[in-house]
Formats: C-alpha cells, structure tokens, sequence
C-alpha cells in the first residue's frame, strides 16, 4: 500500500506508528494493497480553516477525512477488492494532546493520534457516527482494529478510549 505521512505540525509525532497503524488497519478491512492513502498531521490554524471551509464549525477539530474514490471494504463475496486513491486524513496533533491528557485513560498524544488515525480511514471507507447503530459499528471496529494492531506490536495497558468530538 502507498501511505504518505507528512507533518506539518510543528509537533514532534511518531510518524512510522502512524504508517504502520494505517497500514494495519487497510489490511484488515481487505482493501487492496495498491491502494493509496495520505495522512497528514497540521497546527490548530491550519485545522480550524478546513474546519470552518468543510464544516461550517469553529475552532480545531481532532481529524477530518477527505475521501476521493470512496472505497469500501468487499463484502465476504468479493474475491478481490477494487483499487483506488482512498483519500486524505488531516490529523491535529495539539488537539490529540489535549484529548489525551483529558480522557479518563490519560494517554499519549500519539496514542490518540493512533486511535485518529483508525477513525479518519474509516471515515474514508465510508464508516459514520451519526447514528447510535452506525457510531456502534464503527466505534467497535475502531477499537477491535486499535487492539489488535497494539497486540501486534507487544504494546501493553488499555487502549485509548474514543475522545472525538
């Protein structure tokens, strides 16, 4: 798979962790290995711009996804699961700090960047939470990813709970 991380932050992040989790959690959901992905860590300014142009919100938010060829996972029928470029994950690194040091678990700004970076590409796979049963699904299938990618790498403690706003 063709993942891209760039960071523009200003923050020191684990930039190979945030590779090897996407990674992980493309393979898992069965998208095709030359499948592309960039992920892209920006300061509180540059976040709050695509904010307020994409969402009309104010203020940072912790990740926003920009899907391009709208993939989704094959279903268990599908032999061979369709390539394509999957998109964009915009990561704020200040943000996931501050979530972090706030979460009732306390852990690491790249631990919550981790736990972002899982969210933002299952946004582009078409996974949502604006529905109890939909935020369910994909709240489950994020830690189930997040868990098993942690025990891949021999990384011990709870998992960061889901902090997104």
């Amino acid at each position: 798979m063709a993942i891209e991380v760039n960071n523009e932050s200003g923050l020191e992040i684990d930039e190979r962790a945030l590779l090897d989790i996407a990674r992980y959690t493309l393979a898992r959901m069965r998208i095709h290995p030359l499948s592309e992905l960039s992920v892209i860590a920006v300061d509180p300014a540059a976040m709050e711009q695509l904010h307020l142009q994409w969402m009309e919100l104010p203020g940072p938010t912790d990740v926003m996804s920009f899907p391009m060829d709208e993939l989704r996972p094959p279903s268990r029928d599908e032999e061979e699961p369709a390539q394509g470029l999957l998109g964009d994950v915009v990561l704020c690194p200040e943000v996931a700090r501050r979530q972090g040091e706030q979460a009732p678990t306390r852990h690491s700004m790249d631990a919550e960047l981790q736990l972002l970076t899982v969210h933002g590409v299952l946004h582009l796979l078409g996974y949502d939470h604006d529905e109890p049963a939909a935020k369910a699904e994909m709240f489950h299938l994020q830690k189930a990813i997040v868990d098993g990618w942690r025990e891949e790498q021999g990384l011990t403690g709870p998992s960061p709970a889901p902090t997104m706003t």
